[in-house]
C-alpha cells in the first residue's frame, strides 16, 4: 500500500519524429510497410498529431488515413482507417493485424491498386518520446483536481495517453495513481476509464478531465480551464 500511495510525479513529454527510410507510393507498399515497421512508427502515426499545433480541425485522426484520402484518392477505405480507434486495441501488434486486414480487404476488393504522383509517397515516420520532471509531486487527489486546468497537453498526453502503453495494467497514470485510494475513489475511475482520449484534442481532453474532477470535488461552479496551457 505505501508504494501505491507515493506522491503524483507529474511528468512534461514531447515526441521527437525520426525517419525510417520507408515510404510507399502506392496501396500495396502500404500494406507492407505497416505489417514490417517499427510499432514506434504505427504509434506515431496515429498519436504524434496530437502533439502538433494546429489551426484548423483535421479531415481524420491518423496519417494513414489521411494519405489514402488525399493522394490514393480512396474514400471509401480513408474511411474505413479513419474509424480505427487505438484504443480499442491491447497493443501496437493487434492494431497493426486491425489495419493489414482492412487494406487487404480493399487490395480484394480492387482490380488495380491505386498509386500516389511521384514526390506525394508515404514517408513512415518513428517516435520517441522525451520526458521531463517538471518537479511537482501531488499528494492527494484533490491537489490533482486543482492541478489538471494548468497541466500542459504534454503532461496530459504523457499521463493520459503514453501511459496506456506505459503501464502493467494499460491503463492512464490518474487511475493508475487512484487506485493507492481505492476504493474511496473507484466511481472517479470508472468515469476516467469512460473517456477516450483519441477522437479529441489534449486541450479539449484537459477540460473534459478537468470538468469530472471538479464535479466529484464538488468546488462550486466550473468556470473553464485556461487556454494557455499549450
Amino acid at each position: 500500500m505505501k508504494a501505491r500511495m507515493r506522491p503524483f510525479e507529474v511528468k512534461d513529454c514531447t515526441l521527437i519524429a525520426i525517419a525510417t527510410g520507408v515510404q510507399a507510393q502506392n496501396l500495396r507498399e502500404l500494406r507492407e510497410g505497416i505489417a514490417k515497421i517499427h510499432p514506434g512508427s504505427i504509434y506515431y502515426h496515429f498519436w504524434g498529431g496530437l502533439l502538433h499545433s494546429r489551426f484548423e480541425e483535421p479531415e481524420f485522426n491518423n496519417d494513414f488515413a489521411a494519405w489514402v484520402r488525399h493522394e490514393l484518392h480512396d474514400p471509401v477505405l480513408a474511411e474505413r482507417l479513419a474509424v480505427v480507434d487505438p484504443t480499442d486495441f491491447p497493443d501496437i501488434e493487434a492494431l497493426r493485424e486491425e489495419l493489414v486486414e482492412i487494406i487487404e480487404e480493399r487490395l480484394y476488393e480492387l482490380e488495380q491498386p491505386p498509386w500516389a504522383r511521384p514526390g506525394e509517397e508515404f514517408h513512415f515516420i518513428r517516435s520517441q518520446i522525451v520526458v521531463f520532471d517538471t518537479h511537482r509531486r501531488l499528494h492527494h487527489p484533490e491537489e490533482l483536481a486543482e492541478a489538471l486546468p494548468e497541466l500542459s497537453v504534454g503532461s496530459l498526453f504523457y499521463h493520459f495517453v503514453d501511459a496506456r502503453r506505459r503501464t502493467p495494467e494499460g491503463i492512464d497514470d490518474f487511475r493508475a495513481w487512484l487506485c493507492g485510494f481505492a476504493p474511496k475513489y473507484d466511481a472517479l475511475c470508472e468515469e476516467i476509464a469512460a473517456i477516450d482520449p483519441y477522437f479529441t484534442t489534449l486541450a479539449e481532453l484537459r477540460e473534459k478531465l478537468s470538468r469530472l474532477f471538479h464535479r466529484h470535488f464538488g468546488r462550486g461552479q466550473w468556470v473553464g480551464s485556461s487556454d494557455t496551457q499549450r
